[in-house]
Protein backbone atom coordinates (compact mmCIF):
# COMPACT_ATOMS: atom_id res chain seq x y z
CA UNK A 1 0.00 0.00 0.00
CA UNK A 2 1.39 3.22 -1.10
CA UNK A 3 0.82 6.14 1.26
CA UNK A 4 1.97 10.27 1.01
CA UNK A 5 5.10 11.40 2.86
CA UNK A 6 3.88 12.77 5.49
CA UNK A 7 4.67 16.76 5.41
CA UNK A 8 6.91 16.54 8.36
CA UNK A 9 7.69 16.77 12.39
CA UNK A 10 7.52 20.39 12.99
CA UNK A 11 10.76 19.64 15.80
CA UNK A 12 12.83 18.72 12.45
CA UNK A 13 12.24 21.94 10.82
CA UNK A 14 14.88 24.09 12.06
CA UNK A 15 17.39 21.00 11.80
CA UNK A 16 16.30 20.79 8.10
CA UNK A 17 17.14 24.39 7.78
CA UNK A 18 20.54 24.39 9.33
CA UNK A 19 21.62 21.17 7.14
CA UNK A 20 20.06 22.83 4.17
CA UNK A 21 22.70 26.15 5.53
CA UNK A 22 25.82 23.79 6.06
CA UNK A 23 25.45 21.19 3.52
CA UNK A 24 28.65 19.08 3.57
CA UNK A 25 31.09 19.71 0.69
CA UNK A 26 30.06 16.59 -1.45
CA UNK A 27 26.30 17.48 -0.68
CA UNK A 28 27.39 21.17 -2.24
CA UNK A 29 28.94 19.79 -5.02
CA UNK A 30 26.30 17.47 -6.14
CA UNK A 31 23.63 20.29 -5.35
CA UNK A 32 25.29 23.30 -7.22
CA UNK A 33 27.00 21.33 -9.90
CA UNK A 34 24.29 18.86 -10.91
CA UNK A 35 20.95 18.70 -8.97
CA UNK A 36 20.07 22.54 -8.78
CA UNK A 37 19.71 22.80 -12.04
CA UNK A 38 18.43 19.03 -12.82
CA UNK A 39 14.96 20.01 -15.25
CA UNK A 40 12.81 18.14 -12.45
CA UNK A 41 12.35 20.25 -8.85
CA UNK A 42 14.61 18.93 -6.04
CA UNK A 43 14.10 19.35 -3.04
CA UNK A 44 17.18 19.56 -0.31
CA UNK A 45 16.98 18.30 3.08
CA UNK A 46 13.77 17.54 3.09
CA UNK A 47 11.49 16.25 6.11
CA UNK A 48 9.63 13.01 5.27
CA UNK A 49 8.40 11.52 8.30
CA UNK A 50 10.58 11.34 10.84
CA UNK A 51 13.90 12.05 8.83
CA UNK A 52 15.70 14.54 7.03
CA UNK A 53 16.51 13.54 3.50
CA UNK A 54 19.39 14.69 1.79
CA UNK A 55 17.67 15.41 -1.70
CA UNK A 56 14.00 14.57 -3.13
CA UNK A 57 12.42 14.98 -6.24
CA UNK A 58 8.96 14.32 -5.45
CA UNK A 59 7.81 14.09 -9.05
CA UNK A 60 9.87 10.65 -9.49
CA UNK A 61 9.07 9.41 -5.67
CA UNK A 62 12.75 9.39 -5.04
CA UNK A 63 15.39 10.12 -2.53
CA UNK A 64 18.97 10.62 -2.66
CA UNK A 65 21.18 9.97 -0.16
CA UNK A 66 25.06 10.97 0.32
CA UNK A 67 26.81 8.72 3.47
CA UNK A 68 29.31 9.85 5.01
CA UNK A 69 31.39 7.32 7.29
CA UNK A 70 29.05 6.83 10.12
CA UNK A 71 26.66 4.99 7.75
CA UNK A 72 29.11 2.43 7.48
CA UNK A 73 29.06 1.50 11.21
CA UNK A 74 27.01 -1.85 12.26
CA UNK A 75 25.02 0.43 14.13
CA UNK A 76 24.85 2.94 11.40
CA UNK A 77 23.70 0.43 8.63
CA UNK A 78 21.01 -0.50 10.93
CA UNK A 79 19.91 2.85 11.26
CA UNK A 80 19.97 3.55 7.22
CA UNK A 81 18.37 -0.08 6.53
CA UNK A 82 15.06 1.46 8.97
CA UNK A 83 15.16 4.63 7.79
CA UNK A 84 15.11 2.81 4.01
CA UNK A 85 12.08 0.50 4.84
CA UNK A 86 10.47 3.19 5.86
CA UNK A 87 10.66 5.10 3.37
CA UNK A 88 9.72 2.75 0.81
CA UNK A 89 6.19 2.46 2.57
CA UNK A 90 5.62 5.46 1.06
CA UNK A 91 6.57 3.94 -2.34
CA UNK A 92 9.72 5.64 -2.40
CA UNK A 93 13.27 4.87 -3.77
CA UNK A 94 15.90 5.36 -1.88
CA UNK A 95 19.51 5.77 -3.95
CA UNK A 96 22.38 5.72 -2.07
CA UNK A 97 25.54 7.04 -2.59
CA UNK A 98 29.21 7.34 -0.54
CA UNK A 99 31.28 10.72 -0.22
CA UNK A 100 33.85 9.08 -1.68
CA UNK A 101 31.79 8.19 -5.01
CA UNK A 102 31.04 11.97 -5.04
CA UNK A 103 34.54 12.72 -4.58
CA UNK A 104 35.74 9.76 -6.86
CA UNK A 105 33.22 9.22 -9.59
CA UNK A 106 30.73 12.23 -9.70
CA UNK A 107 29.96 11.99 -13.25
CA UNK A 108 29.30 8.28 -12.91
CA UNK A 109 26.76 9.49 -9.39
CA UNK A 110 24.80 11.73 -11.81
CA UNK A 111 24.47 9.44 -14.58
CA UNK A 112 22.99 7.28 -11.84
CA UNK A 113 20.85 9.56 -10.36
CA UNK A 114 19.71 11.05 -13.64
CA UNK A 115 18.39 6.96 -14.85
CA UNK A 116 16.76 6.39 -11.78
CA UNK A 117 14.60 9.54 -12.01
CA UNK A 118 13.67 8.63 -15.75
CA UNK A 119 13.64 5.05 -14.62
CA UNK A 120 10.67 6.27 -11.99
CA UNK A 121 8.61 8.20 -14.11
CA UNK A 122 8.40 5.47 -16.85
CA UNK A 123 6.91 3.34 -14.56
CA UNK A 124 4.83 6.25 -12.92
CA UNK A 125 2.96 6.80 -16.07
Amino acid sequence: MEHKPKKGNAELLHIAKSLRRNMTRQEKHLWYDFLQHYPLKIHKQRIIDNFIVDFYCHQARLVIELDGSQHYTTEGKRQDAARTETLEEYGLYVLRFSNKDVDENFDGVCRAIDMAIKKRLDTAL
